[in-house]
């Protein structure tokens, strides 16, 4: 049966910029990856009905595998919908992402929701590849670096 991940974390941002980081193929790549993998965006269509395309490859082996989805919901600096489907036939079925984003008195609550995780994908390791793309997306979106520096 397909697993299912949820995590939490409050970041110290507007959700404006987290939006953002989401959205933006630079930004994705930068900090989707987990540890040890290189992140490359073929295509990004930021809008409901449009289209991403990219690949993960880990550095240490060189194998890289490749995913793609389409954008269901986009409510600016509130909701992202989409799904994914990996290239690899052993990697069958579609995952769902859902990402919301609460405005905060220290910044934005953000909850994602990844569900229809493959079988043979082990549930805890999807989960700590999320936990490090936040940590990384933290890292992104937190710094508040003013113009020209």
């Amino acid at each position: 049966m397909p697993g299912t991940v949820e995590l939490h974390r409050v970041l110290r941002a507007p959700a404006e910029r987290i939006y953002r980081a989401f959205l933006d193929a630079d930004a994705k790549a930068r900090w989707l990856p987990p540890y040890g993998f290189i992140g490359k965006v073929e295509h990004l269509e930021a809008k409901v009905g449009g289209t991403y395309r990219m690949s993960f490859t880990n550095f240490s082996t060189g194998h890289s595998h490749s995913f793609g989805g389409t954008y269901v919901e986009l409510v600016p600096n509130q909701r992202i919908r989409y799904n994914d489907r990996f290239d690899d036939p052993n990697l069958p079925g579609e995952m769902s992402v859902t990402v919301t984003l609460t405005e905060v008195s220290c910044g934005t609550d953000l909850h994602v929701v990844q569900e229809g995780i493959p079988d043979v994908i082990p549930v805890e390791q999807c989960y700590l590849g999320w936990q490090e793309s936040l940590l990384q997306l933290g890292r992104l979106v937190e710094p508040e670096i003013p113009d020209g520096a």
